[in-house]
């Protein structure tokens, strides 16, 4: 038979003073104090729904820089979920979720797991620290398959490379992004997907995607010159296409020899200057022709570079000239890009795929600067913006 002892006020309070002085006395208070609480609340419970008790199931929670290990009260026939549950819930996924910032701003699991030995006293290993991230991955693998919207007037696509672990092998293999500018000028990353490499027919794959998860127009896309890339687009969407005029600037300059690089490059500086006003397409392009036709004879190399295709370097020529500098290069995604090696560089070859795509993906999902409205965009009339 159970019996109640009955203590003063002043009683109870010496000793849980005596409990809080000894070694991590805080915390074992705190643990008496919950239990004693979902002990009492089961007893409720089991009164308004003639239940009994069944007994205790050990739960683990962060405490103030402690873990907690609670015996959590059971009934039989019900399922008895303690109120006080709910509470320590969001502060365990709070600790989760510090945990994997910390991961996500560049620190190995391994580094995670250290820190958490020095805050919470308990060491951590690599893979308790990982299956901490269980609500991330969801997280990520959900926003990685929302739906999108049905116009994207500019998007960016390009692929990075990062070293991933595919049984006793390392290979780097490519990452394909899409960065969307939506109809009010604000940005995000539409998709983020893994290939062992980058083709035309892959990224055919990864636009068919898109339009599965809702997009029906696209006005611009602007990409490197992957071969085929043009046709890609084309087999799923009908829009323009520009090429990265750095990229292409870039292979001009390989076939110039040093001491000719300087004057190369000023005259490459006026052929794409994008703030002319009255400039066009047909008149930029025949600027091209002119620098390939003064400079083929003494670099050969160059001739290849009048086929019809490199036009599509000039395209943003048809658009507002004070929005152009935003259009001509693969700029912005290049940025996303170093935010993504930041994140990987340190950590050597990833595990597994998913590992990667986590830490993309969570990268991508939380780049503040993407919620800022672009300025000036809605000076090119043939977008449709919303403002």
């Amino acid at each position: 038979m159970n019996k109640k002892l009955n203590f003063t006020q002043e009683q109870v309070t010496k000793i849980l003073e005596n409990i809080a002085e000894e070694k991590d006395g805080y915390n074992k208070v705190m643990q008496i104090a919950m239990e004693a609480l979902m002990r009492a609340e089961r007893e409720e419970f089991n009164n308004e729904n003639r239940d009994v008790s069944n007994g205790y199931r050990p739960r683990r929670f962060f405490g103030k820089g402690k873990e907690l290990v609670l015996s959590v009260p059971r009934s039989r026939h019900h399922k008895f979920y303690p109120i006080l549950l709910s509470v320590l819930k969001e502060e365990d996924r709070e600790a989760k979720e510090l945990a994997f910032y910390l991961y996500g701003a560049g620190l190995t699991t391994g580094q995670v797991g250290e820190l958490f030995d020095k805050i919470y006293g308990k060491h951590y290993s690599t893979s308790q620290i990982s299956r901490m991230f269980d609500f991330a991955r969801e997280e990520v693998q959900a926003w990685l398959e929302r739906p999108l919207l049905s116009y994207y007037p500019i998007i960016y696509i390009d692929a990075v490379f990062i070293s991933v672990r595919r049984g006793d092998s390392v290979i780097k293999e490519a990452f394909y992004t899409i960065l969307g500018v939506r109809p009010d000028r604000t940005r995000e990353v539409l998709s983020v997907v893994n290939k062992p490499g980058e083709s035309a027919r892959g990224w055919n794959s990864v636009f068919k995607k898109l339009r599965e998860r809702g997009v029906q127009e696209i006005g611009l896309v602007i990409s490197d010159a992957l071969n085929g890339i043009e046709d890609a687009v084309a087999g799923v969407f009908s829009c323009s296409h520009q090429f990265c005029t750095v990229h292409l600037e870039r292979n001009v300059l390989k076939e110039i020899r040093k001491k000719d690089k300087s004057e190369i490059s000023e005259e490459l500086q006026e052929v794409f200057n994008p703030n002319n006003p009255s400039d066009t397409v047909e008149t930029a392009w025949n600027r091209w022709k002119v620098f390939i036709e003064k400079h083929q004879n003494k670099y050969p190399a160059l001739k290849k570079m009048l086929t019809e295709r490199y036009r599509l370097y000039f395209t943003y020529f048809k658009y507002d000239y004070r929005i152009r500098s935003m259009l001509y290069t693969t700029n912005w995604i290049e940025r996303l890009n170093r935010d993504y090696r930041r994140v990987t560089r340190m950590r050597g070859a990833l595990p597994n795929v998913d590992a990667v795509l986590l830490l993309l993906g969570h990268v991508a999902m939380y780049k503040k600067a993407y919620l800022r409205k672009i300025p000036k965009l809605n000076y090119e009339k043939s977008f449709r913006w919303e403002d």
